[in-house]
């Protein structure tokens, strides 16, 4: 059984614990997630079963949207609700409570457009074989290489002036630790801050108003309708225009990896370098475009058959 299942991710478990669930009850062997979750935070987390698995990395690699909360005032230890308190300071000495939500909306915005983040020690990033989070349990801290991020677009949807908390969207690029935004905005203020709660709405194509529950999922093998909760791998590629090669000669080539002449007329040309690959309505692949002079070709990219 081949496709994905866009699963709401319950609070208190990590990706691989769903993977494993989802193995146990689906019985599929080739089972992975496309991006991991904190244990505490909740939301969106495509899986893939079968060939889609092929598919893991071009949505891990896709956009991501978080609703996310954060509390001005208190540095925890690992960035979030499960670190011990570092510090605390009064954060009205930092923000005029009367113009709270204009002094927030615009630093907050100040962080929208192409930057690094050092990943938190609490992390899954490995360095020299070893997760960041296995060292910070034993004590250690080690250096961390900052990475390039992109944030695309942040919008306030609530706030206290009270208690100084503020809830956001954020949509990023693959990479983004949401915790050391939720930092880095409480270091601009002057106050700092810890992300108190994280639920990913958004990854790819996929999104939460979408998405089922293990529960639900295992509802549905209950009653062997399993299918009813699987979505086809193509679904990952719908933004590529469809290519239909019929069954001959030409499309044993192609799945060898020869390149295929592609009729110009079949497609719109404008900025597109890859394609979506059927022979007759089956969706075996996706293919890059090659343009030399007036021949267009396309070549393998990846197969899921």
């Amino acid at each position: 059984m081949d496709g994905i299942i866009n699963i709401l991710k319950p609070p208190g478990m990590t990706s691989h614990d769903v993977v494993a669930y989802i193995r146990k009850l689906t019985g599929i062997k080739k089972v992975g997630h496309t991006g991991t979750l904190d244990p505490l935070a909740v939301g969106v987390l495509p899986i893939c079963l079968g060939k889609a698995t092929k598919a893991s990395n071009y949505i891990a690699n896709g956009t991501k949207t978080y609703r996310t909360e954060l509390k001005l005032g208190i540095i925890t230890a690992t960035g979030d609700a499960e670190g011990n308190v570092i510090s605390q300071c009064d954060w009205n000495t930092h923000v005029n409570k009367h113009k709270f939500y204009s002094t927030i909306d615009r630093i907050v915005k100040e962080f929208v457009g192409q930057s690094t983040q050092i990943p938190p020690m609490y992390s899954a990033v490995k360095v020299q074989g070893k997760k960041l989070y296995e060292l910070a349990r034993s004590g250690q801290q080690v250096e961390r290489k900052p990475r390039k991020i992109e944030i695309y677009d942040i919008k306030v949807i609530d706030y206290s002036s009270d208690d100084g908390t503020i809830l956001f969207d954020v949509t990023c690029s693959k990479g983004t630790y949401i915790r050391v935004l939720c930092e880095d905005i409480g270091k601009k203020i002057g106050c700092g801050a810890y992300m108190t709660y994280l639920i990913r709405t958004e990854v790819s194509r996929f999104n939460i108003e979408n998405a089922i529950t293990l529960e639900q999922l295992k509802l549905l093998a209950d009653q062997n309708q399993l299918s009813k909760g699987i979505i086809p791998t193509e679904t990952v590629f719908l933004d590529y225009q469809k290519y239909v090669i019929e069954q001959s000669e030409e499309q044993k080539r192609f799945i060898n990896g020869a390149k295929i002449n592609i009729n110009p007329n079949d497609l719109q040309l404008v900025d597109i370098d890859f394609i979506r690959i059927y022979v007759g309505n089956k969706f075996i692949g996706i293919a890059k475009l090659i343009k030399q002079d007036l021949e267009i070709q396309a070549k393998v990219e990846q197969f899921f058959i």
